[in-house]
């Protein structure tokens, strides 16, 4: 499978990789078939959290399924997001930082984490402790790169002036949302990636499955799908714009040989600032369907037209 790196880590991950949100709320045979195919089939980047699968248990499940193999991928994980329900296990400060990674290394079995992202910005804690802490971990060897997720394009260039004016290990991954119906990052946010040469990764790279064409306006929600879980939720996609671009994008796949799917991860993967699509997977299947979808190669021409397609009013 084709790789790219990530960012100036001079760590390189498949374009396709396995969001590990699953595991945890998966049994751990289920979750094991899934990792097991994605490793067969060349997949490096396993991305999770340590909020995913009820709080520690995703890590846990990758930590018992990986073994001797876990030196073969690349393996990121994130911490901010409350682990308590008192809030004191949560957030960005350098204490925080440190017990949340070593908690993280014992849930995973591990003695290294390659990508470690903050998951959500911490208006608390001033940058340079939180950069201070991460730039310690690396340091130590615990950690390779770091990363963060959900942050604005003002306070990403804010951290990396900390990062260049104090000499502290910087971000070389965004984690955000992105997708041909979800394109807030093109405006601000994409563009200090590529001034940074930082390399995005996307979460609901699918709309949360509008783009996989399993849904259709006006037909009821199959059972078992995210969005039947979803609730409230899939309102913030199932738009009647968002249909009508669905509609159009679905129409220009399939005259071109192709499915929706694919067109959602093959116009994803020609942004160059883009290193790996993200999806998460409950069955082997979805991962060899999630892999086979990145085989497109968009041409000028045809990547023009999408985006065309995908413009809202």
């Amino acid at each position: 499978m084709e790789k790219r790196q990530l960012g100036k880590s001079g760590i390189q991950v498949s374009v396709v990789g396995l969001g590990c949100n699953n595991f945890g709320a998966m049994p751990l045979d289920a979750s094991r078939r899934v990792v097991d195919r994605a490793i067969d089939l060349g997949i490096t980047l396993f991305d999770t959290a340590d909020v995913y699968g009820n709080r520690g248990g995703s890590e846990t499940q990758l930590g018992e399924i990986l073994g001797a193999r876990r030196k073969n991928i690349v393996l990121a994980t994130k911490f901010a997001m409350p682990m308590d329900d008192s809030g004191s296990k949560s957030g960005a400060s350098a204490a925080y930082i440190r017990r949340a990674c070593e908690d993280s290394l014992k849930r995973l079995n591990t003695d290294w984490i390659d990508l470690y992202q903050q998951h959500r910005p911490d208006p608390k804690t001033p940058i340079e402790e939180t950069l201070r802490a991460l730039d310690d971990l690396v340091q130590q060897g615990k950690v390779r790169a770091i990363g963060c997720s959900n942050m604005p394009a003002d306070q990403l260039e804010a951290a990396h002036q900390t990062s260049r004016t104090k000499h502290l290990a910087a971000y070389v991954t965004a984690q955000d949302e992105y997708s041909l119906l979800v394109r807030g990052i093109e405006t601000a946010l994409a563009p200090v990636l590529e001034r940074e040469a930082m390399v995005l990764l996307p979460y609901f790279p699918l709309a949360s499955g509008l783009l996989t064409g399993k849904y259709e306006k006006g037909k009821d929600i199959p059972s078992g799908t995210r969005y039947s879980r979803m609730g409230r939720f899939g309102e913030r996609y199932m738009t009647e714009e968002n249909w009508g671009i669905v509609e159009g994008l679905t129409v220009f796949a399939n005259a071109n040989g192709h499915s929706l799917l694919e067109l959602a991860f093959s116009w994803l993967l020609a942004h160059p600032y883009l290193a790996s699509v993200i999806a998460g997977a409950t069955s082997p299947a979805q991962v060899e369907q999630n892999i086979a979808a990145a085989g497109w190669k968009l041409n000028a021409a045809e990547l023009s037209e999408v985006n065309r397609l995908a413009t809202k009013s």
